[in-house]
């Protein structure tokens, strides 16, 4: 009804103001002569606010977005105010959340989870005037940009640390939902690793959850008894590296740096480094230049970094692993690159990358098998 209103008295407006001549002053000083002019006032602080999928942690997914958060603080001080709510459920929750925010004054709004991809679009329909960031998500508005990282990236890395670690050659892997980005990262992890140990194997278990600690530690102590001696994960806490460190076994930690919850067992860490991109996107709004877009960046971003090694890493091996970071980094290495002579099969033995060609950005989007070498089925 007011939206009807406005548009009627709108159109009034301009009817009776049809014709009419408008004639610009000169500006009339207010400031008495000698004196100094009034400071202009301060510009109002941006308000970002930020939607978690999980509690803030020690480490982990979550961990890595706050961090994020923080940095914007520590780049644009009094010029933004964040909010954050954590341990919000994808679905319902989140739109109500998402809402809530758009409502209190919130001029840009970060929603990172793929489940928040479809309420943040519903939310932005009914606040054009709000920014909103859906980070691992793929649809794109007006007022809605997406981002994500190119995880695969750092997979493979910590792959060839994980072969050369590796002395039965069989890795485990605690992983989500089948969705292509945690497939990209199981097959990229052992393209890495069968690219120092042509003969490795990685076993898969799925627990259809991002957070959950007691089954995450669960699924890692049933792989820690089949032969695997170093552990990956796609999961949202540390219980995967503390298992690892529990029973003397070595682990990838993921998202964030986890030797406080693995000392012993973290052989490397690919972390998740969102703080530049976030900073950018708040200042954009800032300053009046913010756009929709759909980024997705890796290594060479700066949103991928593999490091943190753990004392049992030799430096060889840690020299070899940063030398493949730089060559990612510059574009030399492609993890879903095949060799020149043989092509990539999945595990049922279908050809799934011809030899001496390399997976265009579309394809590794939609990826939805499992690479020779893993032993696991996706579940449908």
């Amino acid at each position: 009804m007011y939206k009807n209103l406005a548009t009627a008295l709108r159109a009034a407006c301009v009817s009776a103001l049809a014709g009419a001549v408008f004639i610009t002053l000169p500006a009339v000083s207010q400031t008495p002569a000698g004196a100094n002019p009034p400071a202009p006032a301060p510009a109002q602080p941006v308000k970002a606010g930020f939607v978690y999928v999980s509690p803030i942690t020690e480490a982990g997914w979550t961990r890595q977005h706050d961090e994020g958060r923080k940095a914007v603080e520590a780049a644009l001080g009094a010029q933004v105010q964040t909010t954050f709510v954590e341990n919000v459920a994808e679905g319902a929750d989140a739109e109500r959340v998402i809402r809530d925010l758009a409502a209190t004054g919130h001029q840009i709004i970060f929603t990172p989870s793929f489940g928040y991809m479809e309420p943040t679009l519903k939310v932005a329909q009914d606040y054009p005037n709000v920014k909103f960031e859906s980070i691992t998500g793929y649809k794109t508005a007006a007022n809605v940009a997406a981002a994500n990282a190119r995880y695969y990236e750092g997979r493979y890395l910590a792959g060839i640390a994980a072969g050369r670690m590796s002395k039965t050659g069989v890795a485990g892997y605690v992983a989500g939902f089948p969705i292509p980005e945690v497939l990209q990262g199981i097959n990229a992890f052992t393209l890495g690793m069968r690219s120092v140990n042509p003969q490795a194997t990685v076993k898969v278990v799925w627990i259809n959850v991002w957070f959950d600690p007691p089954k995450e530690r669960d699924a890692a102590m049933v792989l820690f008894n089949q032969d695997v001696d170093v552990m990956a994960f796609h999961t949202g806490s540390t219980a995967v590296m503390a298992a690892a460190q529990e029973r003397g076994k070595m682990a990838v930690a993921y998202h964030s740096d986890m030797r406080k919850a693995g000392p012993d067992a973290q052989i490397v860490a690919v972390t998740h480094q969102w703080g530049r991109y976030y900073t950018d996107r708040v200042r954009a709004v800032q300053n009046g230049t913010w756009k929709s877009g759909n980024l997705w960046g890796g290594v060479r971003e700066g949103l991928i970094r593999v490091g943190d090694f753990g004392p049992k890493v030799p430096p060889a091996v840690q020299q070899e692993v940063l030398a493949a970071q730089k060559a990612i980094g510059a574009g030399k290495l492609q993890p879903f690159r095949a060799g020149a002579k043989a092509p990539v099969r999945d595990n049922e033995g279908h050809e799934v990358i011809p030899a001496g060609q390399a997976l265009t950005d579309a394809q590794i989007l939609q990826m939805n098998w499992l690479v020779e070498g893993v032993q696991g089925r996706i579940t449908r």
